[in-house]
């Protein structure tokens, strides 16, 4: 994700406020793992209040939603594994900065101490995350090994073939991928400062004679901070909504928002006798609902409240779209919709 700001992790605890608040949140962990969060300044001495701790289970029996938790007024937040995890993959946002991801392994009945340190100065990293899978069959390549030549971070793909690569000087870069069955992959890309880009590598059966496919695009910063991206990909597993990028939104080219989300199924545009008197109707859940199910709408994180969509953002103002047509598929962000709901991020 976009990151304005370089953070790191510091691997030990080392700060004793607080202790005994966290002793009694541990002791509901039972015999689970925890994670002993603390996010503090660049000099470890003072702890950043109210900063958001955003944290994927990975390695589970089941797809997980990341959680989002804001750590009290001490900067601190201690959650609870799932039983069935063995690695966590986290980072800490604040205001209009956030840290790279830090991945822990779990350990059942253990406790995890991190520290997540915001460094002041200029952004000299990104961060690279994606997914390898067979150019062939399009399956995940587990273990696969990937790195940037001259750097001590090596990352190493999941069981869906996801990676993470923090810390990677900005500028041109070579990134490389290798796995025993594939040809070794190399490939140039730009890294930018305090970004995150996302890579999509195909990886070629050795010695099937192809190119390799590798694809990349770089996060939005502001749809990473709010969580957006998180969303997307529980989206992506259970279905639970529909997203849509800048990029979706340039190549359909709508003259009105509203004429895009309209075309989703089950969504219409309802319009009085006005033709600018319009708004946008959940079909499916208008049976037995006296007048139209009309669908809540946000935009940056506030609700409209009277206002028509069309009239408050432009199409080319608009960095994502994320739709939720039900009661109970919309996130914890939002207060729950019977209708659905709308949520509009702008650039």
């Amino acid at each position: 994700m976009a990151r304005r700001f370089a953070w790191s992790l510091v691997a030990a605890w080392g700060l004793a406020g607080g202790a005994g608040a966290l002793s009694a949140q541990e002791q509901d962990c039972g015999d689970r793992a925890s994670l002993r969060v603390r996010v503090v300044d660049d000099d470890g001495a003072a702890s950043v209040p109210d900063a958001v701790v955003v944290v994927r289970w990975t390695e589970a029996e089941r797809a997980r939603r990341p959680v989002r938790e804001a750590a009290g007024g001490d900067g601190r937040l201690v959650l609870c594994a799932p039983r069935d995890a063995t690695r966590a993959t986290l980072w800490a946002e604040h205001g209009n900065s956030s840290s790279e991801e830090a991945v822990v392994a779990i350990v059942a009945g253990m406790s995890h101490d991190i520290t997540l340190m915001q460094r002041s100065g200029p952004v000299r990293t990104g961060r690279l995350i994606g997914q390898v899978h067979d150019a062939v069959t399009d399956d995940p390549v587990a273990a696969a090994t990937v790195f940037v030549p001259d750097r001590l971070r090596v990352a190493e793909t999941d069981r869906q073939g996801r990676f993470v690569l923090s810390g990677v000087p900005v500028g041109t870069q070579e990134l490389n991928v290798r796995h025993l069955g594939y040809a070794p992959l190399s490939y140039v890309l730009e890294v930018s400062p305090g970004l995150t880009t996302e890579v999509e590598i195909g990886m070629v059966p050795d010695p099937v004679e192809m190119a390799p496919i590798v694809a990349t695009a770089t996060r939005s910063r502001r749809l990473e901070v709010q969580g957006f991206y998180e969303r997307k990909l529980w989206s992506d597993v259970v279905g639970a909504g529909t997203f849509y990028t800048a990029e979706d939104i340039d190549r359909r080219r709508p003259v009105q928002i509203s004429q895009m989300i309209a075309d989703e199924s089950g969504i219409r545009l309802q319009c009085g006798a006005r033709r600018t008197d319009c708004r946008l109707v959940n079909s499916r859940l208008s049976s037995g609902v006296t007048g139209a199910c009309s669908l809540s709408f946000y935009v940056d994180g506030l609700p409209t409240r009277g206002v028509a969509l069309d009239d408050m953002v432009k199409p080319s103002e608009i960095a994502g779209i994320e739709i939720y047509k039900g009661l109970g598929s919309g996130p914890a962000e939002f207060p729950p919709s019977r209708c659905g709901l709308v949520a509009v991020w702008t650039r």
